[in-house]
């Protein structure tokens, strides 16, 4: 059976891509000088080049979602088996927790935390709808073998258009939670946030659907061909 080959790629790409995101913030944080737009900018630019060898690595085996938003679209669309959605989403989150706590393992902090960075409000949660959304469409949409440097570089550039600084992903703000430090976010912001996370990624793939080219009652595409379809899942293939 090769669900637990997927599921175990899909929880060490997680803790990876989260041992990423907190480890580099907190060495930002660090190295910073408290001049938080420095250690943003190197949290960005290590999320980024993490994200797309994560992609490129872990995408052959299980598609390289990462993200429960992203499976729960697959699933919907038919690329992701329906009984395999709530498997994916527990390995991505037991793999996002073990993340959090690697990365304090390695700057020797206290393993077991929970985040007190408040992020919440109207701005934040449009935001996040906004990223995830973007997010969707560009795994949706990005032409085959592609995804990968696209999905890093949409992560990149919406780090800093978001005013969330662009989670897009409910895996990490699980996460996150578990880290009072620079890429934190408060157990109680985190409703808020994985909400507006799953209403975005509804949009994006409503937006996707609506840009897809019809076909003529022959089957030919009408002027433009289909970009996107059979390219890979969150970066690199999509599994059946």
């Amino acid at each position: 059976m090769d669900l637990p080959r997927k599921l175990g790629a899909e929880a060490l790409g997680t803790m990876l891509l989260l041992t990423t995101v907190i480890g580099s913030g907190i060495m930002a944080q660090r190295l910073a000088g408290g001049n938080v737009a420095i250690a943003l900018l190197a949290n960005t630019l290590a999320t980024v080049g993490g994200l797309y060898i994560l992609i490129e690595v872990f995408g052959p085996i299980s598609g390289a979602h990462f993200n429960p938003a992203v499976s729960a679209v697959m699933a919907y669309r038919g690329e992701l088996q329906k009984s395999s959605l709530v498997p994916y989403i527990a390995a991505q989150l037991v793999g996002a927790m073990l993340g959090a706590w690697l990365a304090h393992a390695m700057f020797d902090l206290s393993i077991l935390q929970f985040s007190t960075k408040v992020r919440a409000g109207m701005g934040q949660w449009i935001a996040e709808a906004v990223a995830t959304a973007g997010l969707l469409l560009v795994i949706l949409r990005a032409p085959a073998g592609r995804a990968a440097a696209m999905v890093a570089a949409y992560i990149g550039a919406a780090y800093w258009f978001t005013a969330s600084t662009s989670f897009a992903n409910p895996a990490a703000v699980f996460g996150r939670l578990f880290s009072d430090s620079f890429a934190g976010i408060a157990p109680g912001s985190a409703p808020g946030f994985v909400v507006a996370q799953f209403v975005g990624a509804a949009i994006g793939t409503v937006i996707h659907q609506a840009l897809e080219p019809r076909l003529h009652p022959a089957g030919h595409p009408n002027m433009i061909e289909a970009s996107g379809e059979e390219q890979a899942l969150g970066g690199a293939s999509r599994q059946q």
